[in-house]
């Protein structure tokens, strides 16, 4: 049995499953898209192809493989897009939550069975069916879980608003010992530059004290400064709208000292090194024309 143990975003990592990107199933049509990045880059001819992204998420593969990770991959489904595996399903202590996601992508879960099967029935966690919720929205952080959410009584109008208010109560619940933290995301279904698909678009904690962090990502400028305050403002890196939409905050940390970064993330990678970090760098800009990363394309398993 998969002995789950997840507590925060960056102790040591053991076991990931890293989504895939074969038999991608093509461009999209602009009303298959759940997001207004991929809408752009289809109706700019410039969606990504499958053979480069296979390639940049081998690159990843390598690093893992480097670090005596233990990656698992979803078996693939013929044409078909499966390269978000955060979106499926997260890991809290040794719960594995399924995520209520958007219902084209009930499949996706099937196809991690390799992994579920290993995990104690009693430790996977379905949710009520009004909560919905996406792992990308999910980070917890010793004794917090921060989520990012939209509580707008026009939810139901924004494809890019993935977690609601009864999955905070349900986590809440859940987890009684721990402070849940909520944040209102800004959302748009046309305009990438203004919305934050899920809370690590916007925010990331690295190391044992540090942050990315992106203001105009936040609703509420309050619970931005709450997080300001949380890290200290000299342990955040501030980035700009473009570097959002560029999804810098969205690197994966496989421990507090060693973070996976994509490679022309210049300035970030920069302020890393200067904090003591390891950066790998990867190629990561064409998954990134999805409204993703590498935050989203890996759901950790086991952390020490």
């Amino acid at each position: 049995m998969l002995a789950l143990n997840i507590n925060n975003e960056t102790s040591r990592l053991r076991a990931v499953v890293l989504g895939i990107a074969k038999s991608n199933g093509g461009v999209p049509k602009v009303e298959d898209c759940y997001d207004p990045k991929s809408i752009e880059h289809v109706l700019a001819g410039t969606y990504p192809k499958e053979e480069d992204m296979i390639v940049e998420m081998e690159a990843v593969s390598d690093v893992f493989n480097k670090y005596d990770v233990k990656v698992y991959r979803p078996e693939i489904i013929e044409n078909y897009n499966q390269i978000f595996s955060r979106d499926i399903a997260f890991v809290i202590e040794d719960k594995f939550i399924e995520a209520n996601i958007l219902p084209d992508r009930e499949r996706e879960y099937k196809a991690i069975d390799n992994v579920i099967s290993q995990i104690n029935p009693e430790n996977i966690i379905v949710l009520p069916e009004e909560c919905h919720v996406e792992g990308g929205d999910v980070m917890p952080w010793n004794d917090y879980i921060f989520i990012g959410t939209y509580s707008g009584s026009d939810y139901k109008d924004y494809i890019t608003a993935r977690t609601n208010t009864y999955a905070v109560i349900a986590l809440q619940e859940l987890f009684p010992h721990k402070i849940v933290k909520s944040f209102e995301l800004r959302k748009s279904n046309k305009n990438a530059k203004e919305n934050a698909l899920h809370l690590d678009c916007c925010f990331q904690p690295i190391g044992k004290d540090k942050a990315i962090l992106h203001k105009n990502g936040f609703l509420v400028e309050s619970e931005y400064n709450w997080l300001l305050n949380f890290f200290g403002k000299e342990n955040v890196f501030e980035i700009t709208k473009e570097e959002m939409y560029n999804m810098n905050s969205n690197v994966f940390s496989i421990s507090e000292e060693v973070i996976i970064s994509e490679k022309n993330f210049t300035r970030l990678n920069t302020w890393l090194r200067k904090k003591g970090f390891t950066v790998e760098e990867v190629p990561y800009t064409e998954i990134a024309k999805q409204e993703g990363l590498l935050r989203c394309s890996t759901m950790p398993l086991i952390r020490d």
